[in-house]
């Protein structure tokens, strides 16, 4: 059984933030007797001092400044309780998972995570970072609410966000990129390429142009940037992911004769828009929203597509 309440713990606190029981009492709507009372109730329960009188002024004692730390963290933490029972109470949920493709953009990641933790600070973040089919079976299996990768679902809410350029990177000093004429497709076939494994596990499959002779295979996009910058293999990369390395001369794009870049398409799905709960629409919102504003938007895409 706890010897102090909540209560008398805030009543403290009050006297500490406004300097006085009188003071405290005007701000809090309590009578001066009861602020008193708690106060008494806590050092006597607790058998110390927290305050020393010198004249009018009231100063903690160093029992006092400690438990006050304490009391500060303990009524913060109360007051993060009833705010996710109120959440709870009104449907805003306690948690969102997401699932995205690492093609995505970090930068409009980032920006995205930012505006939900700012309108909803108490709401947990489960993020997965996932590879070609990886977030659509997260989704399937109903691991993830919101899943944003290169396959749209076959049956669920399908929202068209971006097409993200890949091009044919090395680095500087492999043979690819130092030719003296424009590289063909028949080139890259004699070099080792850098391949991203598929993170789903059902069904998995690699992407892209794949007939090098040489191959290896990685889990994550970082990866296959730092073997390519060891001059290791050529790998097809997201530009925007690597526009640093490029400018600063880490690594070269390999000069093909013809289109020179292939692009892939990145969707936002879910499998029930109207079940998400508040916070998970509101961070696929964000994320529709934000990429509406990008140069890397799908053009005439359909505003809210419904697949199946």
């Amino acid at each position: 059984m706890l010897r102090v309440t909540l209560e008398q713990w805030r009543m403290f606190l009050a006297v500490v933030k406004y300097g006085g029981f009188n003071k405290a009492a005007k701000h809090i709507h309590k009578s001066q007797s009861s602020i008193h009372h708690a106060v008494s109730k806590i050092e006597t329960s607790l058998g110390l001092n927290l305050f020393d009188v010198e004249g009018r002024t009231l100063h903690l004692t160093d029992a006092g400044h400690t438990l006050h730390r304490r009391a500060e963290y303990l009524v913060a933490e109360a007051g993060k309780i009833e705010t996710v029972g109120k959440g709870i109470a009104s449907g805003i949920e306690t948690e969102v998972k997401l699932a995205v493709d690492g093609i995505f953009p970090q930068d409009i990641l980032g920006a995205v995570l930012e505006s939900l933790s700012n309108q909803f600070p108490d709401v947990r973040l489960e993020l997965h970072e996932t590879v070609l089919s990886g977030a659509r079976e997260l989704l399937e299996n109903g691991e993830v609410d919101i899943a944003i990768g290169g396959q749209a679902l076959t049956k669920g809410w399908n929202q068209p966000l971006l097409e993200i350029d890949f091009v044919p990177v090395a680095c500087p000093e492999h043979p690819l990129a130092r030719k003296d004429r424009s590289v063909t497709y028949e080139d890259l076939k004699s070099y080792r390429q850098i391949v991203v494994r598929d993170s789903a596990t059902d069904d998995s499959k690699d992407d892209g142009w794949l007939e090098a002779e040489q191959r290896w295979t990685v889990s994550h996009l970082a990866t296959s940037i730092r073997m390519i910058k060891s001059n290791h293999g050529f790998a097809w990369l997201p530009i925007s992911l690597i526009q640093g390395p490029l400018d600063r001369g880490e690594l070269a794009i390999i000069p093909m004769s013809g289109r020179v870049s292939r692009t892939a398409s990145l969707f936002l799905s879910c499998k029930d828009w109207d079940g998400l709960g508040i916070a998970a629409k509101a961070c696929a919102e964000s994320f529709i929203d934000t990429c509406a504003d990008d140069p890397r938007q799908w053009q005439d895409a359909p505003v809210l597509a419904e697949a199946g």
